[in-house]
């Protein structure tokens, strides 16, 4: 036993070098890199299954109910959802860029205003379920108008998701990081990684921004 005890304590730690520490953190930031955008492909994937169906009944419309009598959606609601949807992408945006110039505080207002105005749209495409001058189903329009809506609720409230837990880990990080120079500049690990998955969040907003265009161009404009 003893003999067996000598012998494994002959053998030194297994310690990581420098080298395979940055490659596993290097590899960790290329992980939330890709993650993002394929959580964008994903969606877009979502999204482009509902412009098919639009165009396809659009094109065909059979009987003459792809939107009988000219039916739209309220517009007014639809209006201050696609304003609201665009102007969070906006202030997301700006908020990323004054963070990764060192104004922390900046980024944590526009944050906090991203999620409330999501919540906002949210509330917004809910209400206006309840005041559809038509029933789901009743037409080709109607039927991917609340598919569309469905939709919309899932993206904006994912992007709120999003925002809310990284606004939430940069107060935990703000005093790990404070004397490495902040979450902007900080050369940790966790400052990094914490950057790229911003990073991200920041273009997800702004494919929420296009889809917000795009769909409202298709329920509204056309």
């Amino acid at each position: 036993m003893n003999d067996r005890l000598a012998a494994d304590e002959s053998f030194p730690a297994l310690k990581e070098t420098p080298e395979e520490i940055a490659y596993e953190l290097r590899a960790q930031e290329g992980a939330l890199w890709t993650g993002s955008r394929l959580l964008i492909g994903i969606w877009a994937f979502g999204a482009a299954g509902l412009a098919f169906a639009y165009f396809y009944l659009r094109s065909a419309n059979n009987e003459q109910l792809w939107r009988p009598d000219g039916i739209t959606a309220p517009t007014g609601l639809g209006a201050a959802i696609f304003v609201t949807s665009v102007a969070c992408a906006l202030l997301i945006a700006y908020g990323n860029r004054r963070f990764r110039s060192g104004v922390t505080l900046d980024w944590q207002v526009a944050g906090w205003l991203t999620v409330f105005g999501a919540l906002v749209a949210v509330g917004l495409q809910i209400y206006q379920l309840t005041d559809l001058p038509f029933f789901p189903g009743s037409s080709g329009y109607a039927s991917c108008f609340i598919g569309w809506a469905g939709f919309n609720i899932a993206t904006l409230l994912v992007g709120a998701y999003w925002l809310e837990t990284l606004l939430a880990r940069e107060l935990r990080l703000r005093r790990a990081v404070a004397e490495d120079g902040g979450a902007p500049r900080s050369a940790l690990p966790a400052a990094r990684l914490f950057r790229a998955n911003l990073e991200g969040a920041t273009y997800f907003w702004g494919f929420i921004a296009l889809l917000a265009l795009f769909f409202w161009a298709l329920f509204y404009v056309l």
